[in-house]
């Protein structure tokens, strides 16, 4: 594993707070309505301006912006909303970069995640990524605009945008989602395990405090199973991320559970003992000024899904590899 895989992300200055806005938008002028205000706005205070959008989307953006548009940097969402953890990575180091050393006093997102192509394991994870930004982010000095277009996305994405954004664009102002759900209060974004609809066989074994039999027997398993090289190298990775974590932090043992699962090898690591765990887990950047504590994070990065469930007994991190 390279140091650029596993190096903690620079942490941006936090001399602001988050604003986090949905845009519910039905037109192409509804949207503009919204973002171009937005980014005028920014420029003109000096703010680092992204928009992270389609090429529809971009391209009336550019055209109505006009030359302002030279000033804004512009992404492709596919490109940028691949994986929910790797996203939200890429944004903190944006931050970072454009706040270091005063540069800019704050960051202007107009960030739309795709939706189309998502499973339903998929479209919910990329549901509570928007829930989780509330918390990873809370601090930062960045306003972020997240789009969504009502004329082709389904009522339960609108519904989930109401419930994750505190606040709802309406043209250049804003009020507030009275759907909204605190990702850090109750247990309203806490979700089971469903079980796995796996193919073939699972590998299961213990594992004590010596971890070196997981790491062969998770690497054979994921690389009969067909994951790449690549791929099988972060799994053990992450797998003996997980469970050095429980075995230090949790009742000293569990047990680990590998299986493919359509296009994704999928490996549970479950640690004996209550050890109370957010659902969050891997998605708060560490300090880099502390030695400990990076670990969740780079797990969340490596791993195309994460997910976690704690009971009175036990605690599984669900870690979701992807074949391709």
């Amino acid at each position: 594993m390279t140091d650029s895989l596993t190096a903690p992300p620079p942490r941006p200055h936090r001399n602001g707070g988050l604003t986090h806005q949905g845009l519910l938008y039905g037109s192409g002028q509804q949207f503009l309505d919204t973002t171009v205000p937005f980014c005028l706005e920014g420029l003109e205070q000096r703010d680092a301006v992204l928009a992270v959008t389609g090429a529809a989307n971009a391209a009336l953006l550019r055209q109505a912006l006009g030359k302002a548009s030279r000033q804004v940097e512009f992404v492709d969402a596919g490109e940028w909303y691949r994986t929910p953890g790797r996203t939200l990575g890429a944004y903190y180091r944006y931050v970072d970069q454009r706040t270091r050393e005063g540069r800019h006093q704050r960051v202007r997102v107009i960030g739309e995640p795709v939706w189309h192509g998502r499973d339903a394991l998929e479209t919910a994870e990329w549901a509570r990524y928007e829930a989780a930004l509330n918390v990873a982010f809370a601090h930062c000095p960045a306003w972020v605009v997240c789009p969504y277009d009502t004329r082709v996305l389904p009522e339960s994405i609108l519904a989930g945008a109401r419930r994750t954004h505190p606040h709802l664009a309406v043209a250049a102002s804003s009020r507030p989602s009275d759907r909204y759900e605190d990702p850090a209060a109750g247990d309203g974004w806490h979700r089971p395990l469903v079980p796995v609809a796996g193919e073939g066989e699972r590998t299961v074994m213990r594992f004590g405090a010596d971890l070196s039999a997981v790491r062969s027997t998770v690497a054979q398993a994921a690389a009969g199973m067909g994951l790449s090289a690549d791929g099988t190298q972060r799994l053990v990775f992450v797998v003996n991320e997980v469970a050095t974590n429980a075995v230090q932090h949790g009742g000293g043992e569990g047990h680990v559970a590998v299986r493919r699962a359509g296009r994704r090898i999928v490996c549970d690591v479950t640690s004996t003992g209550p050890n109370k765990t957010d659902w969050y887990l891997g998605y708060l950047p560490p300090d880099p000024q502390q030695r400990h504590g990076h670990g969740m994070w780079v797990v969340r990065q490596l791993c195309d899904l994460l997910e976690v469930h704690t009971d009175q007994d036990s605690t599984t991190v669900r870690l979701h590899v992807s074949l391709g």
